[in-house]
């Protein structure tokens, strides 16, 4: 997978269907447009954390842990996301995640304290675990053209969904702080009536998924250096989105168009640059050049000017989305676990460090000052790449003749799943 190139466009997720990517059933764009929703409240606090904190009297590490809470809980429903799933169905699934968006996202709309919003924040962690890990397979499932075009619509929504998330939270957000999570609440209530009536149910895999599947699976040594690698990738990824926007300390208007433009880089380095980059150099040296890049880009965030600070992160969009590309499809590619199994063993462990990360980056900062935070960042990357180098016959074992995929390809999407 590192290094393997192959010739015309068997890796091109863009060739199979493509010409009926817009021609596609009502329960496919329902599904895909609770996705954009869905992923859209991942960035939605990015631009109101100060607000937040002002609203409810909070330190900022207090308000830090919106994120701790809600990627804690996303870490664990990975275990428990498959099991469910494969019991009671794709759609009933969906449906339970989005009726938990609604109801936890409404709460944290109506909190009184920050340690209550935390809580709620939580919940909506579980609900958008259930949904954003059983929406591709369900996309792909009901779609026409071929899969293809039914994962480009989906990492379409990945995409605009990450972008939007922080522009409709900085645009509610600055008549109220409280105003995003009812947004969001609404919108994913339409989500879900739109995918009862439109989506009917889809067949269930032939074998029950175990909660113990996806720890076994990481006893093979490809998938735990995948895994671990991504870990330390995950917590400089996260110090941006969860710390930045205190360091920048922009309006909720400004700091939601310094995101947009983060998650505008994101998505299209996901979605048409990574697959590019990995036909041409391979996956492997993709992977190691940018975690390194994004690195130095952290240096610079942490010790430049205002102006500077803006620039790198926007800029750390797109190192970020070919991370998330290549790191998914070493973890689907490396090892003989299934696809769906071997993905939730994976983001099991990654996701710790997305809970970690927004926990530890503003208590370092008080620890010491506004730097070093950004210096443990980088060096969480550098220790990614290190594992990435060092590792490099583990992670290609299993995968050294196929050409490099797409992620999309692999049915599971570079950042949600």
């Amino acid at each position: 997978m590192s290094g393997t190139k192959s010739g015309g466009h068997a890796d091109d997720p863009f060739q199979e269907g493509g010409g009926s990517l817009l021609r596609q059933p009502k329960a496919v764009w329902a599904t895909a447009g609770a996705s954009v929703v869905a992923f859209m409240g991942i960035g939605l606090v990015d631009p109101i954390l100060p607000s937040i904190a002002r609203g409810l009297h909070a330190s900022d590490s207090q308000v830090s842990l919106l994120f701790t809470s809600y990627f804690l809980i996303t870490a664990f429903a990975m275990l428990v996301t498959g099991f469910v799933s494969s019991r009671i169905g794709g759609r009933r699934t969906l449906l339970a995640g989005l009726a938990l968006v609604v109801v936890f996202a409404a709460l944290s709309g109506m909190s009184g304290s920050v340690g209550e919003l935390v809580g709620f924040r939580a919940g909506w962690g579980l609900g958008n675990a259930l949904f954003v890990s059983t929406s591709l397979a369900v996309i792909v499932g009901a779609a026409a053209g071929g899969s293809a075009a039914a994962i480009l619509l989906y990492e379409s929504a990945l995409g605009l969904g990450m972008a939007c998330g922080p522009l409709l939270g900085a645009i509610l957000g600055d008549m109220k702080w409280r105003y995003p999570f009812f947004g969001t609440a609404v919108l994913m209530a339409i989500g879900f009536v739109a995918i009862t009536a439109f989506l009917k149910e889809q067949p269930r895999p032939a074998r029950k998924t175990s909660l113990l599947d996806p720890l076994r699976a990481l006893g093979h040594g490809g998938l735990a250096s995948a895994a671990v690698a991504a870990f330390f990738y995950n917590y400089a990824f996260f110090t941006v989105l969860a710390f930045t926007p205190f360091v920048l300390d922009m309006s909720p208007y400004s700091s939601g168009g310094v995101f947009f433009a983060w998650g505008v880089l994101l998505a299209v380095f996901s979605v048409l640059v990574a697959p590019r980059l990995q036909h041409r150099f391979g996956s492997l040296k993709v992977l190691g050049g940018s975690l390194l890049l994004l690195a130095a880009d952290l240096l610079v965030l942490g010790y430049g000017d205002h102006t500077t600070a803006v620039v790198c992160t926007v800029l750390s969009g797109a190192l970020i989305g070919l991370n998330n590309t290549v790191f998914t499809e070493l973890a689907l590619g490396v090892s003989d676990a299934p696809r769906p199994v071997a993905s939730a063993g994976y983001n099991f462990v990654r996701w710790f460090a997305a809970a970690a990360a927004p926990f530890l980056a503003p208590r370092i900062e008080e620890w010491t000052d506004l730097h070093v935070p950004f210096v443990v960042a980088a060096a969480a990357a550098v220790a990614g790449a290190g594992i990435v180098a060092v590792r490099r016959r583990t992670l290609t074992i299993e995968a050294a003749e196929p050409a490099p995929r797409h992620a999309a390809q692999d049915g599971v999407s570079a950042f949600a799943n």
